[in-house]
């Protein structure tokens, strides 16, 4: 190897025309290169031209086999053919990485804390840079904004092609907004974010490479929703559209030749019902009829595609035709293989990380894991990295309970302060957090703007459970048969069922805030539940506190209005006044009103 190196290096220098090789550049070490238009990443040419270098590009010994565990993925062409004309070049944090391996994660189930393990394979148009404040090119080559943000033009890289090796365009942009998340039948509520003052969008197609979203509205925070959401703005045309009634006459009779109803239930079995990227393939969701399907997972643009999923786990193999190479010309992902486990109890994912059995693992830990994890660290052969959260827990009474009476007492005011004044913020942030919390009343936002004072950062945030039982009192929820608890003004019982998901909650946390709660006569129950039935109890409004860790960048309020529309968030996050959204999503024909503040 090393003699074949010397000889290629001697006919460069023979020829002397030829332009020396790209250095192999990371964050850590430049190489005198001087940075790009954007952090830590740069286009082909201007890498090419800012190195004087010419990249030459080499790919995973291993591909070729990895092609062929992806059923119904033709044989593969050369990388020349593979990667796009301008591919995404990344540097790497601190060496150039070597291919091969097994990444083993852990989630909770097939729709829960999956989202840091979805972050290593996701891609979108644009991305956040580690900064969390820039927005830089992925998916997209560019973007553009006309003057008063009412459209927003992207440009795609030539060349770019699915998991599959059919092109990627700006057909597939047009398709995912229109023909997916527009179309009832697939998405039968189309999601606030993609909507311009509450009207749908259109998209132009103006060439195979752009592709332009018209806004009947400006909508600043657009182009950062899909920096930091999980729905890609982008489905595989060639593949989905075949079952699609508006793309296919013949959607329906050829759904049900693999056994489905008809296209959109085909559709479904792909894509799902909602724009999250980890809903079940149809070797998850119609077992019996995948080994008939033309393929086990729709086509990706992701660093790695599924190949395998149970409800045990999913197991995943790199995208042959992933459109990023690091500085060195070396196509990305340097990872062979990943693997998924699912664990619905804390307990026993809290043990498969003290044994090591994890790569890595972010969401749904908690900060009260943290001694266990500390003194395991040596022995399972792992690191624990403490990093600042801009989440906080956060508790919201659901003002549409099914208990008329519950509802009354949930939507007063001076119930929420009493509540609010109740929880010892301090002992809880000593005692979960250690220390390392700032208490404050949640917002709406996280980073706060300027705006956010402290009128309200801190509004009804001191502990006083002298001045909530007074509260208490004058709304009449008072002990009235002396066993120290307190009934609802009518006289029933009152017990606040407090289910807690560990993904969205410390359990730490909610036990202190019950105890507070029972100190001023507040009986309660603490329950423990997986996620999925927690979002379920949630969804069906059958909870009477919802529970989560919330944080809602600026950037997201602006393009994203359904955290301040009831029910106050999607499925996936805490949601409360279920009755009140359904009244909203019904133009008040169903559900409860809200009142006139709302």
């Amino acid at each position: 190897m090393k003699k074949i190196l010397l000889s290629s290096a001697a006919l460069s220098a023979f020829a002397g025309a030829a332009m020396a090789a790209c250095p192999a550049v990371t964050v850590s070490d430049p190489m005198g290169i001087a940075a790009g238009a954007f952090p830590q990443q740069y286009e082909l040419t201007e890498f090419q031209g800012l190195a004087d270098c010419s990249m030459d590009m080499s790919e995973n010994p291993d591909i070729g086999a990895m092609n062929a565990r992806i059923r119904g993925n033709p044989e593969m062409p050369a990388l020349a053919m593979r990667l796009p004309s301008e591919p995404l070049v990344v540097a790497p944090y601190d060496t150039i990485g070597s291919y091969g391996g097994m990444f083993n994660a852990l989630s909770n189930a097939t729709e829960a804390g999956t989202s840091d393990f979805m972050s290593v394979r996701h891609v979108n148009l644009v991305r956040f840079s580690d900064d969390l404040t820039t927005i830089v090119p992925h998916v997209a080559k560019s973007w553009a904004w006309n003057d008063d943000y009412t459209q927003l033009t992207f440009v795609l890289r030539e060349g770019h092609k699915w998991s599959d090796g059919q092109p990627f365009t700006a057909e597939d942009v047009a398709f995912w907004y229109e023909n997916l998340n527009m179309d009832t039948n697939v998405i039968e509520v189309p999601k606030a974010w993609l909507l311009a003052g509450g009207e749908k969008m259109t998209v132009d197609v103006v060439d195979p490479l752009t592709v332009r979203f018209n806004m009947p509205a400006p909508k600043l925070g657009f182009l950062a929703h899909f920096a930091n959401h999980y729905g890609q703005g982008f489905q595989p045309k060639h593949f989905l559209g075949q079952f699609h009634p508006d793309i296919n006459a013949d959607a329906d009779s050829l759904a049900q030749s693999f056994g489905f109803e008809n296209g959109y239930d085909a559709i479904k079995a792909y894509y799902g019902s909602s724009d999250w990227m980890d809903t079940p393939t149809p070797m998850l969701a119609h077992p019996d009829k995948v080994a008939n399907l033309p393929l086990d997972a729709a086509p990706t643009l992701e660093s790695h595609i599924v190949i395998g999923e149970t409800t045990e786990g999913r197991q995943f193999v790199a995208n042959p035709y992933f459109f990023q190479v690091d500085t060195a010309g070396n196509q990305l992902p340097y990872i062979n293989e990943m693997d998924e486990i699912f664990v619905g109890e804390s307990e026993v994912r809290l043990l498969k990380l003290v044994n090591g059995e994890v790569d890595y693992k972010a969401q749904a830990l908690q900060t009260d894991y943290v001694p266990l994890l500390m003194e395991s660290q040596e022995k399972g052969g792992f690191v624990v990295d403490l990093k600042p959260d801009i989440t906080m827990p956060t508790f919201a009474f659901n003002v549409t309970s099914e208990d008329p009476e519950k509802r009354k007492v949930f939507g007063d005011l001076k119930f929420r302060q009493a509540m609010s004044v109740a929880m010892n913020r301090d002992e809880i942030n000593e005692v979960a957090m250690f220390g390392l919390g700032t208490p404050q009343q949640y917002v709406g936002f996280s980073p706060s703007p300027d705006f956010i004072t402290a009128e309200w950062t801190e509004y009804f945030t001191q502990y006083d459970p002298a001045m909530a039982k007074t509260l208490l009192d004058e709304i009449g929820v008072v002990d009235t048969d002396g066993d120290g608890m307190r009934e609802l003004p009518n006289g029933d019982a009152l017990t606040l069922n407090l289910q807690v998901a560990t993904q969205g909650m410390s359990i730490k946390i909610v036990e202190l805030v019950g105890q507070s709660w029972r100190e001023v006569g507040i009986n309660n129950t603490v329950k423990e539940v997986t996620t999925d039935e927690y979002r379920s109890a949630q969804s069906s409004n059958q909870l009477d506190v919802t529970m989560w860790e919330k944080s809602v960048p600026l950037t997201t309020v602006l393009g994203n209005p359904e955290i301040f529309i009831p029910p106050f968030d999607n499925y996936f996050n805490m949601r409360t006044a279920m009755l009140w959204g359904e009244w909203v999503e019904s133009d008040g024909t169903a559900g409860v009103e809200p009142p006139p503040m709302c």
